[in-house]
């Protein structure tokens, strides 16, 4: 079993688009007490927070607060109810913003993630944030956790193969004309495909 390196928190701590860019071909590592599960990041969305009326932080609540606080730690919500998204928090330490995972290409693990889910093709698996977390096994109780170190973090993924796209954020019904979604040209795990490359 190989071991992967964190990624520092200084990786975070910078403007959350340039940040959900960078993203895209590292790891989401999370080592259960079943396994490890790994995932390469073929997609994220960049939600800021005054300037952002798309993002949780537009208004500051006590949902929005962690989004505030220190870079690299995630920032857990449900999403209509039914599942968990996991963000990891951005920026310097009191200006709000937070990069969406969106969805992962499954590298080891995957016989966890498939339990339960046992028709569920392997590219499917981490394809969009609800099925993301449903994989990597991330639910409420990892709010607050920093990502920065085990068991639950983002890790160096090594050299990028494939070409970046850019495209406007979904699944929202305002600034929907901002160009912060990022993704791996053509990855079968993207949650949709993308119209624009870069």
């Amino acid at each position: 079993m190989t071991s992967h390196r964190p990624l520092p928190r200084r990786f975070f701590a910078r403007d959350t688009v340039l940040v959900a860019r960078a993203l895209i071909g590292h790891l989401l590592v999370h080592e259960t007490p079943s396994g490890r599960l790994v995932g390469r990041i073929v997609e994220t969305e960049a939600y800021r927070g005054a300037d952002d009326p798309a993002s949780h932080a537009y208004g500051r609540t006590p949902r929005s607060e962690i989004m505030f606080g220190i870079p690299g730690v995630a920032y857990v919500y449900s999403s209509y109810g039914m599942h968990s998204c996991l963000n990891v928090v951005t920026e310097a330490h009191g200006r709000p913003g937070a990069v969406l995972l969106r969805a992962l290409e499954p590298l080891e693990g995957i016989h966890l993630m498939r339990r339960g889910r046992a028709r569920v093709p392997v590219k499917w698996l981490a394809s969009g944030p609800g099925r993301l977390a449903i994989a990597m096994r991330v639910g409420p109780q990892h709010n607050g956790r920093d990502l920065t170190t085990p068991p639950l973090y983002i890790a160096q993924g090594g050299r990028r193969s494939g070409r970046l796209v850019v495209g406007p954020r979904i699944g929202i019904t305002v600034a929907t004309d901002h160009p912060w979604r990022f993704g791996l040209e053509g990855h079968p795990a993207l949650s949709r495909p993308f119209r624009a490359p870069l």
